[in-house]
């Protein structure tokens, strides 16, 4: 148990369902609840398999393509970035014609891409699970090994649960505000997740550089002021 609410506590802030829950909104105002219904079930069921997936193979897959977790950072925060700014500019502008004109094959679509990954699941939940997973690797024995892996499935079969929940009940934000609240926080939702991509990138970024050789010594002194210093 204590294993688990750890995992649960690591895990939850950075996946952040009912924020997500917001984005998910803006991403799919034009559909019905029933499609709603439908795509937080799939994105619950796809962030399920990416985490465990992330805890047990995710360590193999960058070792096999010879990926860092910085450079995963960086390429999901650029992705995630897109999104936000795209979404920025678009807002919620599109009228009832376009809400009938769509059909569930186009949200379909959108249910692993990019709705589960990156920005439900993004490269912060998958930089946890695998690190995770390389504890996982240091355990001392089987059984605990095993508790250990078990405990952490749960973690993420309840917060896979949560995130069907909240993105399921999403559309009762639009009923509460009303269009005009509905595009305020669509906006809004997209300005964060904007910041969120930057940040994914700085965070990612800074790594990189943190990997980078240091100089030892002090760059030489121009030829002009080396030589008047020797005067």
């Amino acid at each position: 148990m204590e294993t688990f609410f750890l995992v649960l506590a690591a895990v939850f802030p950075v996946v952040n369902p009912p924020g997500s829950a917001l984005v998910f909104l803006s991403l799919t105002q034009q559909a019905s609840i029933e499609i709603r219904r439908a795509l937080a079930r799939r994105v619950a069921i796809n962030s399920f398999f990416v985490m465990t997936g992330s805890l047990l193979v995710g360590t193999f897959v960058l070792n096999l393509y010879g990926i860092s977790v910085p450079v995963l950072r960086v390429a999901g925060g650029i992705v995630v970035a897109v999104s936000g700014w795209k979404l920025l500019n678009e807002g919620s502008r599109k009228g009832q014609d376009e809400r009938e004109s769509l059909h569930e094959t186009e949200y379909s679509n959108m249910a692993f891409y990019p709705l589960t990954l990156p920005l439900t699941t993004g490269p912060g939940t998958i930089a946890v699970m695998i690190s995770l997973g390389l504890f996982r690797n240091a355990r001392a024995t089987a059984v605990e090994e095993i508790e250990f892996v078990v405990a952490i499935l749960l973690a993420t079969l309840v917060t896979a649960i949560t995130i069907y929940v909240c993105f399921n009940y999403a559309h009762r934000v639009e009923r509460l505000v009303g269009h005009s609240g509905t595009n305020i926080a669509v906006r809004l939702s997209a300005f964060v997740l904007f910041c969120l991509g930057v940040q994914i990138i700085w965070t990612g970024a800074s790594e990189l550089l943190s990997t980078l050789p240091q100089a030892t010594s002090s760059p030489p002194l121009p030829l002009t002021i080396d030589w008047f210093s020797r005067r």
